[in-house]
């Protein structure tokens, strides 16, 4: 691998879940938290897709439960790559993978080249268990609040002077947990901060211009107003009430991971969550508002020609909700979970018994067959103006020729030396996972599915 090392500076190195604290955490209390349920300890019920994510966990990236063997055909080096589990819910190796493989994407084959802003909006905390369960009802008020946003945007480019057909695009990404894990639908949504308008044959994109704060709080207004109209006309506003004794065990346990404070998912050492009640429009930040227990936050904002905050804003709305290294336990036999960022009270900090960390994990999960990640206005796949938008693709001749030029650690394609660019593959073993290296530039990254397999070289031969 040396020759390899020193062309590339990359040294694959298989990673050892089985080592980290979340991991030794979720395999010795997983079966005491079975049992716990089976006995009634604990009045809850584990989602059958719950359950599989956690058991599946256990075996991702773990070389005894499988894995597939790359083997180069002239120089016969082989390598092992353990399966992985693809989980949808808080495994932070395959969610870094999609976090990857999809901001990559966006920049390369969807996004525009125009600035981003980041729209987050919060709901109230009564509301949570209700969203978390109901997959359709979310579904609802997410596109309520796009829709809201995407009238506002269209509104200010029609006053600048574009006419005809304006439409804005967006990227909605659906996070589930707060930095504490406690469950907490929310929504992050990267608009294009502007509209197109068509003008004869083409598109002509308005840029927003300046962001008032009071247009932030018109925005909210509308959205709640749309959003409690809805809700009446279909008789949901049951979601309002407390947890009752008959509840379903599924809806005890997301009640607990949205309040940390009772078991299973509870307690935490924090203090009181403040409940419901309807409030005036406040501004407590610069391009942030609240209304009756909802908070919009609009004040991330990504310029058109700064590629690496593009990207780092796409990555920020895709993240994983937890990082191993954030995990630590503690002599006292609790877990601490340290948050990124100070709460407001600032604690840094929550500790907690393992099995509501396992609560918490399991209530993490979304339900199957909902996408927590759409596509909205002229970036929803059915627009007959996303491929106008799109980024041009380069032409046929001057991608060869920038493969030809590029060394063996620039091809697109992953690491192939140059011996052996153009020899097939052979793989013994089903392939289910890929060699992730890191790259620098997005143009230069494998648009491959995140779990597809790999090209693969011996690192032996010499890159000259």
């Amino acid at each position: 691998m040396a020759s390899a090392a020193r062309t590339t500076g990359v040294v694959y190195e298989r990673r050892r879940p089985e080592k980290t604290t979340l991991y030794e955490i979720v395999r010795d209390n997983v079966e005491t938290l079975y049992g716990a349920i089976d006995d009634g300890a604990i009045a809850v019920r584990i989602p059958k897709h719950a359950k599989k994510e956690l058991e599946a966990y256990l075996d991702c990236g773990l070389l005894c439960r499988g894995f597939a063997r790359l083997r180069c055909e002239r120089c016969e080096e082989s390598r092992l790559v353990a399966f992985s589990c693809k989980g949808r819910g808080f495994c932070p190796s395959c969610l870094g993978r999609r976090m990857c493989a999809t901001a990559a994407n966006l920049i390369e084959d969807v996004l525009p080249e125009v600035a981003f802003r980041q729209w987050v909006l919060t709901f109230p905390f009564p509301w949570r268990r209700r969203l978390a369960q109901d997959g359709a009802l979310f579904g609802v008020l997410t596109r309520i609040f796009v829709e809201s946003v995407e009238r506002f945007y269209e509104k200010r480019a029609a006053r600048r002077g574009a006419c005809g057909a304006v439409k804005s695009g967006a990227v909605t990404v659906v996070q589930r947990t707060s930095g504490d894990m406690r469950l907490n639908p929310h929504l992050h949504v990267v608009f294009l901060d502007g509209a197109y308008h068509e003008d004869g044959t083409e598109l002509v994109w308005n840029e927003l211009g300046h962001l008032r704060t009071g247009e932030v709080g018109q925005v909210l207004e509308h959205a709640v107003g749309r959003m409690l109209r809805y809700l009446r006309r279909h008789g949901h506003l049951e979601i309002e009430h407390d947890v009752e004794e008959d509840d379903e065990p599924e809806a005890v346990l997301c009640a607990s991971a949205v309040s940390g404070r009772e078991p299973p998912a509870g307690p935490q050492w924090l203090r009181g969550l403040s409940s419901y009640c309807p409030s005036a429009l406040a501004y407590d930040k610069p391009l942030c508002a609240a209304l009756d227990g909802f908070t919009l936050h609009a004040a991330t904002r990504a310029g058109a020609h700064h590629a690496a905050a593009r990207e780092a804003l796409l990555r920020y709305v895709l993240r994983p909700p937890i990082a191993k290294e954030r995990v630590e336990p503690q002599q006292d036999g609790l877990v601490r979970l340290s948050l990124k960022r100070a709460f407001a009270d600032g604690t840094v900090a929550v500790d907690m018994d393992p099995l509501s960390l396992l609560c918490r994990l399991a209530a993490s999960v979304p339900p199957p067959r909902f996408h927590t990640v759409k596509y909205a206005g002229v970036l929803a796949s059915a627009s007959p103006w996303r491929k106008r938008i799109g980024p041009r693709p380069a032409k046929p001749e001057e991608s060869t020729k920038a493969d030809d030029d590029a060394g063996p650690d620039q091809r697109p394609d992953g690491h192939v030396c140059p011996r052996h660019a153009d020899a097939p593959l052979s793989a013994r073993g089903a392939a289910r996972t890929t060699l992730f290296r890191p790259r620098t530039e997005p143009s230069r990254r494998s648009r491959s599915h995140p779990f597809a397999l790999p090209r693969y070289t011996s690192s032996r031969c010499d890159p000259a």
